[in-house]
Protein backbone atom coordinates (compact mmCIF):
# COMPACT_ATOMS: atom_id res chain seq x y z
CA UNK A 1 0.00 0.00 0.00
CA UNK A 2 2.61 2.55 -0.96
CA UNK A 3 4.84 3.86 -3.71
CA UNK A 4 5.77 0.46 -5.12
CA UNK A 5 2.16 -0.69 -5.44
CA UNK A 6 2.22 0.68 -8.98
CA UNK A 7 4.46 -1.10 -11.47
CA UNK A 8 7.58 0.67 -12.69
CA UNK A 9 8.84 2.04 -9.37
CA UNK A 10 11.54 1.15 -6.88
CA UNK A 11 12.06 2.65 -3.44
CA UNK A 12 14.29 2.59 -0.39
CA UNK A 13 14.52 4.06 3.09
CA UNK A 14 17.80 4.12 4.98
CA UNK A 15 19.52 5.56 8.03
CA UNK A 16 22.10 8.22 7.16
CA UNK A 17 22.55 9.87 10.56
CA UNK A 18 20.59 13.09 9.97
CA UNK A 19 18.42 12.17 12.95
CA UNK A 20 19.51 10.82 16.31
CA UNK A 21 17.82 7.52 15.55
CA UNK A 22 15.93 5.73 12.81
CA UNK A 23 15.64 6.00 9.05
CA UNK A 24 15.95 9.49 7.63
CA UNK A 25 16.50 9.27 3.88
CA UNK A 26 14.12 7.91 1.25
CA UNK A 27 14.43 7.45 -2.49
CA UNK A 28 11.70 6.71 -5.05
CA UNK A 29 12.71 5.97 -8.65
CA UNK A 30 10.54 5.77 -11.77
CA UNK A 31 12.00 3.16 -14.10
CA UNK A 32 9.51 3.88 -16.88
CA UNK A 33 8.74 3.56 -19.67
CA UNK A 34 6.93 6.87 -19.06
CA UNK A 35 8.46 9.44 -16.76
CA UNK A 36 5.68 11.97 -16.52
CA UNK A 37 5.47 13.99 -13.31
CA UNK A 38 3.51 16.79 -11.69
CA UNK A 39 3.78 18.54 -8.35
CA UNK A 40 2.05 21.01 -6.07
CA UNK A 41 4.16 23.05 -3.68
CA UNK A 42 3.62 25.26 -0.66
CA UNK A 43 2.21 28.72 -1.34
CA UNK A 44 4.27 30.09 1.54
CA UNK A 45 6.44 32.93 0.23
CA UNK A 46 9.25 31.66 2.48
CA UNK A 47 9.99 28.52 0.49
CA UNK A 48 12.70 26.02 1.40
CA UNK A 49 15.67 25.30 -0.86
CA UNK A 50 14.32 21.90 -2.01
CA UNK A 51 11.04 23.55 -3.03
CA UNK A 52 12.92 26.16 -5.07
CA UNK A 53 15.00 23.43 -6.72
CA UNK A 54 12.10 21.06 -7.41
CA UNK A 55 9.91 23.82 -8.88
CA UNK A 56 12.61 24.38 -11.48
CA UNK A 57 13.37 20.72 -12.05
CA UNK A 58 9.77 19.70 -12.73
CA UNK A 59 9.00 22.60 -15.04
CA UNK A 60 9.47 20.27 -18.03
CA UNK A 61 6.94 17.76 -16.64
CA UNK A 62 9.48 15.02 -16.08
CA UNK A 63 10.96 13.43 -12.96
CA UNK A 64 12.96 10.22 -12.82
CA UNK A 65 13.54 10.15 -9.06
CA UNK A 66 12.63 11.83 -5.78
CA UNK A 67 15.00 11.93 -2.83
CA UNK A 68 13.55 12.90 0.54
CA UNK A 69 15.19 13.48 3.89
CA UNK A 70 13.88 14.03 7.39
CA UNK A 71 16.06 15.47 10.13
CA UNK A 72 16.28 18.96 8.60
CA UNK A 73 14.09 21.23 6.46
CA UNK A 74 16.94 23.03 4.65
CA UNK A 75 14.74 26.14 4.82
CA UNK A 76 16.01 29.69 5.34
CA UNK A 77 19.57 28.51 4.70
CA UNK A 78 20.44 30.92 1.87
CA UNK A 79 22.52 30.14 -1.23
CA UNK A 80 24.48 27.53 0.69
CA UNK A 81 21.30 25.59 1.42
CA UNK A 82 20.28 25.71 -2.23
CA UNK A 83 23.71 24.40 -3.17
CA UNK A 84 23.20 21.53 -0.73
CA UNK A 85 19.96 20.62 -2.51
CA UNK A 86 21.74 20.81 -5.87
CA UNK A 87 24.52 18.56 -4.63
CA UNK A 88 21.96 16.06 -3.34
CA UNK A 89 20.27 15.89 -6.74
CA UNK A 90 23.63 15.52 -8.44
CA UNK A 91 24.60 12.64 -6.15
CA UNK A 92 21.38 10.78 -6.97
CA UNK A 93 21.82 11.49 -10.68
CA UNK A 94 25.40 10.26 -10.69
CA UNK A 95 24.50 7.04 -8.88
CA UNK A 96 21.55 6.28 -11.17
CA UNK A 97 22.96 7.67 -14.44
CA UNK A 98 20.30 10.38 -14.64
CA UNK A 99 20.24 14.10 -15.22
CA UNK A 100 20.22 16.10 -11.98
CA UNK A 101 17.42 18.19 -13.49
CA UNK A 102 15.24 15.09 -13.42
CA UNK A 103 15.75 14.53 -9.68
CA UNK A 104 13.33 16.18 -7.27
CA UNK A 105 14.39 16.88 -3.70
CA UNK A 106 12.26 17.12 -0.55
CA UNK A 107 13.32 17.88 3.01
CA UNK A 108 11.51 18.06 6.34
CA UNK A 109 12.52 18.96 9.87
CA UNK A 110 13.73 22.01 11.76
CA UNK A 111 13.85 25.31 9.84
CA UNK A 112 17.00 27.43 9.91
CA UNK A 113 19.81 24.89 10.04
CA UNK A 114 22.10 23.48 7.34
CA UNK A 115 21.91 19.79 6.57
CA UNK A 116 24.82 17.53 7.47
CA UNK A 117 25.95 16.77 3.95
CA UNK A 118 28.67 14.49 5.26
CA UNK A 119 25.88 12.20 6.40
CA UNK A 120 23.32 12.86 3.68
CA UNK A 121 25.42 12.16 0.58
CA UNK A 122 26.66 8.74 1.72
CA UNK A 123 23.05 8.07 2.67
CA UNK A 124 22.08 8.64 -0.96
CA UNK A 125 24.55 5.95 -1.99
CA UNK A 126 23.11 3.58 0.60
CA UNK A 127 19.57 4.27 -0.62
CA UNK A 128 20.54 3.57 -4.23
CA UNK A 129 22.07 0.26 -3.16
CA UNK A 130 18.88 -0.67 -1.28
CA UNK A 131 16.38 0.13 -4.07
CA UNK A 132 13.73 -2.54 -4.55
CA UNK A 133 10.14 -2.82 -5.79
CA UNK A 134 8.72 -4.79 -2.86
CA UNK A 135 6.56 -3.87 0.13
CA UNK A 136 9.49 -3.76 2.54
CA UNK A 137 11.26 -1.15 0.42
CA UNK A 138 8.13 0.97 0.19
CA UNK A 139 7.52 0.67 3.93
CA UNK A 140 11.09 1.72 4.67
CA UNK A 141 10.72 4.77 2.44
CA UNK A 142 7.49 5.83 4.17
CA UNK A 143 9.15 5.40 7.55
CA UNK A 144 12.23 7.43 6.57
CA UNK A 145 10.28 10.65 5.92
CA UNK A 146 8.67 10.80 9.37
CA UNK A 147 9.51 13.62 11.79
CA UNK A 148 7.04 14.00 14.66
CA UNK A 149 4.78 11.45 12.95
CA UNK A 150 3.98 8.54 15.23
CA UNK A 151 3.17 6.25 12.29
CA UNK A 152 3.87 6.01 8.57
CA UNK A 153 1.12 7.02 6.15
CA UNK A 154 0.43 5.02 2.98
CA UNK A 155 -2.56 4.49 0.69
CA UNK A 156 -3.51 2.67 -2.50
CA UNK A 157 -6.35 2.57 -5.05
CA UNK A 158 -6.80 0.94 -8.44
CA UNK A 159 -8.84 1.11 -11.61
CA UNK A 160 -9.02 -0.48 -15.02
CA UNK A 161 -5.44 -0.68 -16.25
CA UNK A 162 -3.77 1.27 -13.44
CA UNK A 163 -2.79 1.37 -9.77
CA UNK A 164 -2.19 4.47 -7.64
CA UNK A 165 -0.02 4.23 -4.52
CA UNK A 166 1.23 6.92 -2.19
CA UNK A 167 3.05 7.82 1.00
CA UNK A 168 2.97 10.98 3.08
CA UNK A 169 4.33 12.53 6.23
CA UNK A 170 2.93 15.24 8.44
CA UNK A 171 1.74 15.73 12.01
CA UNK A 172 2.01 19.45 12.70
CA UNK A 173 1.94 22.78 10.87
CA UNK A 174 -0.95 21.33 8.90
CA UNK A 175 -2.79 24.01 6.97
CA UNK A 176 -3.34 24.99 3.33
CA UNK A 177 -1.71 25.26 1.16
CA UNK A 178 -0.92 22.57 1.63
CA UNK A 179 0.19 21.53 5.09
CA UNK A 180 3.54 20.77 6.59
CA UNK A 181 3.65 17.66 4.60
CA UNK A 182 5.50 15.70 1.99
CA UNK A 183 3.82 13.19 -0.27
CA UNK A 184 4.94 11.05 -3.19
CA UNK A 185 2.24 9.40 -5.29
CA UNK A 186 2.99 6.87 -8.01
CA UNK A 187 0.89 5.37 -10.77
CA UNK A 188 1.50 2.91 -13.57
CA UNK A 189 -1.25 4.51 -15.67
CA UNK A 190 -0.72 5.52 -19.27
CA UNK A 191 -1.59 9.19 -18.92
CA UNK A 192 -0.29 12.40 -20.43
CA UNK A 193 1.70 14.81 -18.31
CA UNK A 194 -0.94 17.48 -18.78
CA UNK A 195 -3.73 15.18 -17.59
CA UNK A 196 -1.62 14.00 -14.65
CA UNK A 197 -1.00 17.60 -13.62
CA UNK A 198 -4.68 18.52 -13.85
CA UNK A 199 -5.74 15.43 -11.91
CA UNK A 200 -3.21 16.05 -9.15
CA UNK A 201 -4.24 19.67 -8.67
CA UNK A 202 -7.90 18.73 -8.42
CA UNK A 203 -7.15 15.91 -5.98
CA UNK A 204 -5.03 18.18 -3.78
CA UNK A 205 -7.74 20.85 -3.81
CA UNK A 206 -10.30 18.56 -2.19
CA UNK A 207 -7.94 16.63 0.10
CA UNK A 208 -4.67 18.06 1.38
CA UNK A 209 -5.95 21.61 0.97
CA UNK A 210 -8.84 20.74 3.29
CA UNK A 211 -6.67 19.30 6.05
CA UNK A 212 -6.33 22.15 8.53
CA UNK A 213 -4.89 21.07 11.85
CA UNK A 214 -3.44 24.22 13.40
CA UNK A 215 -3.60 27.00 10.80
CA UNK A 216 0.18 27.03 10.34
CA UNK A 217 1.61 26.76 6.82
CA UNK A 218 5.04 25.25 6.28
CA UNK A 219 7.91 26.23 4.00
CA UNK A 220 8.50 22.76 2.56
CA UNK A 221 5.12 21.36 1.52
CA UNK A 222 5.34 19.21 -1.58
CA UNK A 223 3.07 16.66 -3.26
CA UNK A 224 4.59 14.86 -6.23
CA UNK A 225 2.87 12.48 -8.64
CA UNK A 226 4.81 10.31 -11.08
CA UNK A 227 3.43 8.09 -13.86
CA UNK A 228 5.40 5.13 -15.28
CA UNK A 229 2.90 3.70 -17.79
CA UNK A 230 4.12 0.24 -16.73
CA UNK A 231 0.86 -1.45 -15.72
CA UNK A 232 0.80 -5.05 -17.06
CA UNK A 233 -2.57 -4.42 -18.73
CA UNK A 234 -1.72 -0.91 -19.92
CA UNK A 235 -3.03 -0.24 -23.40
CA UNK A 236 -1.80 2.16 -26.02
CA UNK A 237 -4.78 4.37 -25.26
CA UNK A 238 -4.77 6.37 -22.05
CA UNK A 239 -6.73 5.43 -18.96
CA UNK A 240 -10.25 6.66 -18.35
CA UNK A 241 -9.58 10.08 -16.84
CA UNK A 242 -12.74 10.12 -14.73
CA UNK A 243 -11.83 6.79 -13.15
CA UNK A 244 -8.23 7.87 -12.66
CA UNK A 245 -9.31 11.14 -11.03
CA UNK A 246 -11.50 9.23 -8.59
CA UNK A 247 -8.68 6.86 -7.62
CA UNK A 248 -6.09 9.62 -7.24
CA UNK A 249 -8.50 11.67 -5.14
CA UNK A 250 -9.24 8.63 -2.99
CA UNK A 251 -5.54 8.16 -2.25
CA UNK A 252 -5.03 11.85 -1.46
CA UNK A 253 -8.08 11.97 0.80
CA UNK A 254 -6.96 8.83 2.59
CA UNK A 255 -3.50 10.28 3.20
CA UNK A 256 -4.95 13.64 4.31
CA UNK A 257 -7.18 11.89 6.83
CA UNK A 258 -4.18 9.97 8.15
CA UNK A 259 -2.28 13.25 8.63
CA UNK A 260 -5.11 14.63 10.77
CA UNK A 261 -5.44 11.36 12.69
CA UNK A 262 -1.76 11.61 13.63
CA UNK A 263 -1.76 15.36 14.36
CA UNK A 264 0.53 16.36 17.18
CA UNK A 265 -1.10 15.79 20.55
CA UNK A 266 -4.58 15.32 19.09
CA UNK A 267 -7.23 13.52 21.11
CA UNK A 268 -10.05 14.00 18.58
CA UNK A 269 -10.24 13.87 14.79
CA UNK A 270 -12.86 16.36 13.63
CA UNK A 271 -14.65 16.50 10.28
CA UNK A 272 -16.53 19.78 9.75
CA UNK A 273 -19.03 19.47 6.92
CA UNK A 274 -20.83 22.59 5.75
CA UNK A 275 -23.93 21.82 3.72
CA UNK A 276 -26.44 23.83 1.72
CA UNK A 277 -23.96 26.63 1.09
CA UNK A 278 -24.29 29.16 -1.73
CA UNK A 279 -21.02 27.88 -3.23
CA UNK A 280 -18.29 25.35 -2.55
CA UNK A 281 -16.01 28.24 -1.66
CA UNK A 282 -18.50 29.43 0.96
CA UNK A 283 -18.70 25.93 2.40
CA UNK A 284 -14.91 25.74 2.66
CA UNK A 285 -14.66 29.18 4.23
CA UNK A 286 -17.29 28.45 6.86
CA UNK A 287 -15.76 25.11 7.79
CA UNK A 288 -12.25 26.51 7.93
CA UNK A 289 -13.33 29.35 10.23
CA UNK A 290 -14.44 26.75 12.76
CA UNK A 291 -11.37 24.54 12.22
CA UNK A 292 -9.12 27.48 13.09
CA UNK A 293 -11.03 28.54 16.21
CA UNK A 294 -8.93 27.72 19.26
CA UNK A 295 -12.03 28.16 21.40
CA UNK A 296 -13.84 25.47 19.41
CA UNK A 297 -10.84 23.15 19.39
CA UNK A 298 -10.28 23.39 23.13
CA UNK A 299 -14.00 22.81 23.74
CA UNK A 300 -13.82 19.54 21.80
CA UNK A 301 -10.73 18.56 23.79
CA UNK A 302 -12.75 19.14 26.96
CA UNK A 303 -15.67 17.14 25.51
CA UNK A 304 -17.85 20.25 25.61
CA UNK A 305 -20.27 20.56 22.64
CA UNK A 306 -20.23 24.36 22.81
CA UNK A 307 -22.14 25.18 19.63
CA UNK A 308 -21.95 28.93 20.32
CA UNK A 309 -18.27 28.81 19.42
CA UNK A 310 -19.18 27.26 16.07
CA UNK A 311 -21.73 29.95 15.26
CA UNK A 312 -19.45 32.76 16.34
CA UNK A 313 -16.67 31.45 14.08
CA UNK A 314 -18.96 31.20 11.05
CA UNK A 315 -20.21 34.71 11.82
CA UNK A 316 -16.75 36.18 11.26
CA UNK A 317 -16.85 35.19 7.58
CA UNK A 318 -18.50 36.81 4.57
CA UNK A 319 -20.29 33.64 3.46
CA UNK A 320 -23.96 33.85 2.52
CA UNK A 321 -26.24 32.77 5.37
CA UNK A 322 -28.98 34.06 7.65
CA UNK A 323 -27.98 33.91 11.34
CA UNK A 324 -31.64 33.28 12.17
CA UNK A 325 -31.87 30.04 10.16
CA UNK A 326 -28.50 28.29 10.55
CA UNK A 327 -28.50 24.79 12.12
CA UNK A 328 -25.56 22.95 13.72
CA UNK A 329 -25.16 19.29 14.67
CA UNK A 330 -22.37 17.59 16.58
CA UNK A 331 -22.17 13.81 16.23
CA UNK A 332 -25.69 13.71 14.87
CA UNK A 333 -27.37 15.81 17.56
CA UNK A 334 -28.84 19.08 16.22
CA UNK A 335 -27.94 21.22 19.22
CA UNK A 336 -28.53 24.47 17.32
CA UNK A 337 -31.73 25.10 15.36
CA UNK A 338 -32.56 28.32 13.59
CA UNK A 339 -29.59 30.10 15.06
CA UNK A 340 -30.77 29.27 18.59
CA UNK A 341 -31.21 26.48 21.10
CA UNK A 342 -31.86 23.06 19.59
CA UNK A 343 -31.71 19.59 21.07
CA UNK A 344 -30.18 19.05 24.52
CA UNK A 345 -26.39 19.28 24.22
CA UNK A 346 -26.13 16.64 26.93
CA UNK A 347 -27.05 14.13 24.24
CA UNK A 348 -23.75 14.68 22.40
CA UNK A 349 -21.19 11.96 23.07
CA UNK A 350 -17.61 13.21 22.66
CA UNK A 351 -15.88 10.37 24.49
CA UNK A 352 -14.81 8.77 21.22
CA UNK A 353 -11.97 10.00 19.03
CA UNK A 354 -14.09 10.83 15.96
CA UNK A 355 -16.19 14.01 15.87
CA UNK A 356 -18.56 15.03 13.07
CA UNK A 357 -19.76 18.63 12.93
CA UNK A 358 -22.46 19.57 10.42
CA UNK A 359 -23.25 23.19 9.64
CA UNK A 360 -26.39 23.81 7.56
CA UNK A 361 -26.25 27.30 6.04
CA UNK A 362 -29.55 26.92 4.12
CA UNK A 363 -28.22 29.18 1.36
CA UNK A 364 -27.75 26.84 -1.59
CA UNK A 365 -26.80 23.29 -2.51
CA UNK A 366 -22.98 23.18 -2.18
CA UNK A 367 -20.93 21.48 0.51
CA UNK A 368 -17.37 20.84 1.62
CA UNK A 369 -15.64 19.05 4.47
CA UNK A 370 -12.65 20.41 6.39
CA UNK A 371 -10.60 18.01 8.51
CA UNK A 372 -9.07 19.22 11.76
CA UNK A 373 -8.33 18.11 15.31
CA UNK A 374 -8.63 19.39 18.85
CA UNK A 375 -6.10 21.55 20.71
CA UNK A 376 -4.54 19.72 23.63
CA UNK A 377 -1.97 20.12 26.39
CA UNK A 378 0.26 17.67 24.51
CA UNK A 379 0.25 19.86 21.38
CA UNK A 380 1.40 22.87 23.38
CA UNK A 381 4.10 20.86 25.14
CA UNK A 382 5.44 19.26 21.97
CA UNK A 383 5.68 22.51 20.04
CA UNK A 384 7.04 24.57 22.94
CA UNK A 385 10.10 22.33 23.05
CA UNK A 386 10.43 21.34 19.37
CA UNK A 387 13.89 22.77 18.72
CA UNK A 388 15.33 22.22 22.20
Amino acid sequence: MSVTAAAGFTAAGVTSGLKSAGRDLALVVNVGPLRHAAAVFTSNRVAAAPVLWSRQAISDGRADAVVLNSGGANACTGPEGFADTHHTAERVAEALDLSAQDVLVCSTGLIGERLDMGALLPGVDAAVAALADDDDAASSAADAIRTTDSVSKTAQAAGAGFVVGGMAKGAGMLAPGMATMLSVITTDAVISQQDLDSALREAVRVSFDRADSDGCMSTNDTVIAMASGAHPQAQESEVDLHEFQAALTEVCRDLAAQLIADAEGAAHEIAITTVNAASEEDAETAGRSVARSNLFKTAIFGQDPNWGRILSAVGTTDVAFDPATIDVAVNGVWICRGGGIGEDRAGVDLTGRTVQVTIDLKSGDSEATILTNDLTHDYVHENSAYST
